[in-house]
């Protein structure tokens, strides 16, 4: 298992310095300049030559990207501009806002999409198995961006039961919350249907009916937990979705968390905190998803970490 762990943190490496030279390629050839917006609007020429050539933007290109992983590895993201901070505090002082609305939208997601899927494969073709699929299909339709709004113009604007945006309370947390589980919680159920309709048809689930266990001790203890597999693959994906910042919902509803500081560093042509907050997203991606690998060997004793490593 160690020696699992070392060969995909490896593969993990590369991976963050491939998305640190595209984001960094992309973020130079957007049209801006960072040098105008640490001087402001009114600066002269003489002015932002200046601030170029102090912060290291009259190099070329090859060589900003050297200087900026020099500094990565001794700990020094830079310094964020359209904020007026460091770029690392800034983001770890986002963290707990974006954790909260993480962990609140997965309680939403399964708290919603694990009963209707448990119900939908238990009743195939019937009432609980068709309203399970008029919800997926809502669920899959929508757009966060505008369920987003459709929930703060019913429940926040017409309806004053939730705050209209920002972080003011808890009550503040459940729109946003709702709109990030939504969507996920149509997935869980769909994929859980259909995981659990062939985990019911299997011999072991026969047999154990036929010892005379009750329905709910079958459907619960025996079937759910090996359906649980691709589940647990989900949650992974979702939970570094979540963590690294969801930039749709967190700039609909104003919430103070990672996303919304990435929207605002892509709005004010801040490369530091453009790169930062790219790069927190896929170190998230890459530690869960060796995670989830974990799991998913702990869950089913079949599963060899050997042969996904022989596979990568």
């Amino acid at each position: 298992m160690l020696s699992y762990i070392i060969r995909r943190l490896g593969w993990g490496i590369l991976v963050l310095f491939g998305v640190s030279v595209v984001t960094f390629v992309v973020a130079f050839a957007v049209p801006g300049d960072p040098a105008r917006l640490i001087a402001g609007p009114h600066a002269s020429r003489l002015v932002l030559a200046n601030i170029r050539h102090a912060y290291g933007m009259d190099q070329p290109l090859p060589v900003q990207y050297l200087t900026y992983m020099n500094h990565l590895f001794h700990g020094n993201l830079g310094y964020a501009y359209s904020v007026s901070n460091p770029v690392l505090p800034t983001i770890a002082g986002r963290l707990p806002a974006t954790a909260l609305l993480a962990l609140c939208g997965i309680l939403f997601e399964l708290g919603i999409g694990l009963p209707v899927g448990v119900m939908a494969a238990v009743w195939p073709q019937g009432i609980p198995d068709r309203l399970g699929i008029l919800f997926s299909l809502f669920g899959f339709s929508i757009p966060p961006f505008i369920l987003g709004n459709l929930l703060l113009t019913a429940f926040a604007f017409h309806w004053t039961v939730f705050p209209l945006g920002g972080e003011s309370g808890p009550s503040s947390i459940v729109l946003p919350a709702l709109t990030l589980g939504l969507g996920g919680a149509a997935w869980y159920s769909r994929l859980l249907r259909a995981t659990m309709i062939d985990v019911l048809g299997t011999e072991y689930v026969r047999t154990a009916r036929a010892k005379g266990l009750s329905s709910r001790r079958v459907v619960l203890r025996h079937a759910l937990r090996n359906a649980a597999g691709p589940l647990v693959t989900q949650f992974g994906l979702d939970l570094a979705f979540f963590l690294s910042g969801v930039v749709v919902v967190e700039t609909v509803f104003a919430w103070p968390g990672v996303g919304f500081l990435a929207y605002t560093a892509i709005t004010h042509d801040d490369i530091n905190l453009v790169m930062g907050t790219v790069l927190f997203a896929a170190v998230f991606v890459v530690l869960v998803n060796i995670l989830v690998d974990l799991a998913q060997a702990w869950l089913d004793p079949r599963i060899r970490l050997d042969s996904f490593e022989g596979a990568g």
